[in-house]
């Protein structure tokens, strides 16, 4: 017998078995490359926040064009993330940040006692906006992990 007879039978399998590893290898491929697409994506949310809670703590307010980016900014939240941050980002931190504006501007107000109300208001307010940046980063930090 000529050794091709003894090779051929296995020249089969073993040409299935590469293709099934190339095909494997592309999956792996096209999973990781959705796991990039999707940080970029949540990425652009992250920073937006960011962005806006940076602008509260560096000014004391945002400007209407800034609140504007922040909106224009975490439209997509809600399918990029869980539900507890489009919650948190789309109810629960633009309301504070509406707040905010809301105790800024009725600060100025000359009777004493609306004032030092809103001026105490305000405090809280900002207050809990600095805390924000971690309580933030916490809450998206399983979003953000790429593995492997």
């Amino acid at each position: 017998m000529h050794w091709t007879q003894y090779i051929s039978p296995i020249g089969v399998p073993i040409i299935a078995a590469i293709a099934a590893w190339i095909a494997f290898r592309q999956f792996q491929i096209a999973r990781n490359k959705l796991k990039l697409d999707l940080f970029d994506k949540r990425m652009e949310v992250y920073n937006a926040v960011r962005e806006a809670l940076g602008n509260i703590t560096r000014q004391g307010s945002l400007t209407q064009e800034q609140q504007i980016q922040y909106l224009q900014g975490t439209r997509t939240a809600r399918w990029l993330f869980g539900k507890d941050v489009f919650t948190y980002l789309d109810e629960t931190l633009w309301h504070k940040i509406v707040d905010l504006e809301m105790h800024n501007e009725l600060s100025k107000d000359p009777s004493e006692p609306e004032r030092i109300k809103h001026v105490h208001a305000k405090a809280e307010t900002f207050k809990w906006m600095i805390d924000q940046h971690k309580s933030f980063d916490a809450m998206v930090a399983k979003y953000l992990e790429l593995k492997h």
